[in-house]
């Protein structure tokens, strides 16, 4: 079989293993970079934010060399903004449920980053803009900031229940197509590794069949009890920071109803030892139960499958990073994010502990 043939063939099994028809899997695969990565001109978005705003905006300056479409936007007439230009692959829909996130919290009195305006969101260059008040503020604290995360997560997850936030939340979203619950994480591990597919040689193949069918066989938390959930709290400070009242979590893209454990477990998963190898913090497990559960318990289900729902974002991440490595001709060597795997056993085991079991 032809090259060509070749992936085909690995098209017809991402349809039938994603519920889509040959063209949408087709798309799925072929269509990514344009989907995620997105560079916005800067200056032509201080332009389009004085027009539409009538403020004196004199500058936009990147914030994150892997969010190359978020800015700091300097003012003369007031503080500084932010503004997010999302791909134009991402619908404007979406991008008014992220403001609608926002004015749920406002009005909860959450500690969130605010909507710069009442009207947030606009259309830039085919794109949807978002504008929220910058925060001044200082990064979290090292070991602190497991607790203060661990506590921002209880008190969102312990918010009532309200139609206009219901939108599914959970999955990282960097593909607009893969927003939603924390299942669409590994369906878009799954498009980035089938995207590289007859890309791998032999002496990798064993590998990646091993990881296709790690994320074919994971947990995605589904029927697992529910809450609005913020998707991807761990890094900071790209999505937590300390602030002039204390920590503030930011970057809403992710956010929605979802089950609550994908955003613990994602948490949980980092407190581990990075050096020599990768291990179980208990220290920072305890801390983190200790604040989250000030505000919610854990049931029994979700205690038993934490190990299996702690996999979802690593294996999203490996997956990313194993698509990008290849598409560059570099070796992978991000493989310790899912190893070694008696890491999950016991910092799940761990977790338990904390809560009583």
């Amino acid at each position: 079989m032809t090259k060509d043939g070749n992936f085909k063939k690995v098209v017809r099994r991402h349809a039938e293993e994603t519920g889509q028809r040959y063209t949408e899997a087709l798309t799925d695969l072929e269509g990514l970079n344009d989907r995620i990565y997105h560079e916005p001109d800067g200056e032509r978005l201080v332009v389009h934010l004085r027009d539409r705003y009538g403020i004196d905006a004199v500058a936009a300056t990147k914030l994150s060399v892997h969010k190359t479409y978020v800015f700091r936007i300097d003012r003369n007439d007031g503080p500084p903004w932010i503004a997010r230009a999302f791909p134009p692959a991402r619908p404007r829909a979406d991008v008014e449920g992220d403001a609608a996130v926002l004015r749920f919290l406002e009005h909860h009195d959450y500690p969130a980053e605010r909507l710069a305006v009442d009207d947030a969101v606009s259309d830039f260059d085919g794109s949807a803009v978002l504008v929220t008040e910058y925060i001044e503020h200082t990064p979290l604290p090292a070991e602190q900031g497991f607790e203060m995360m661990a506590d921002l997560l209880g008190r969102l997850h312990a918010l009532p229940f309200d139609e206009t936030v219901s939108r599914p939340g959970g999955a990282s979203g960097e593909d607009p197509r893969r927003m939603g619950e924390p299942r669409q994480d590994l369906l878009a591990g799954l498009a980035f590794l089938d995207a590289v597919d007859t890309k791998v040689g032999a002496a990798d193949r064993e590998r990646f069949e091993q990881l296709l069918d790690q994320v074919r066989s994971a947990d995605d938390g589904d029927g697992l009890p529910e809450g609005l959930v913020h998707g991807n709290l761990l890094h900071a400070p790209d999505h937590a920071v300390i602030g002039k009242n204390g920590p503030v979590a930011i970057n809403w893209k992710a956010s929605g109803r979802g089950p609550r454990l994908s955003d613990l477990a994602y948490l949980l998963w980092g407190t581990g030892n990075w050096a020599p190898t990768r291990s179980t913090n208990e220290e920072r497990v305890e801390a983190v139960v200790r604040a989250y559960r000030k505000h919610v318990e854990l049931t029994d289900e979700e205690l038993d499958r934490l190990e299996g729902v702690m996999y979802i974002r690593p294996l999203y991440l490996v997956c990313f990073g194993y698509r990008r490595d290849l598409t560059k001709g570099v070796p992978f060597e991000e493989w310790w994010f899912l190893e070694p795997a008696e890491y999950f056993t016991t910092t799940a085991a761990a977790t338990r502990k904390a809560f009583g079991r």
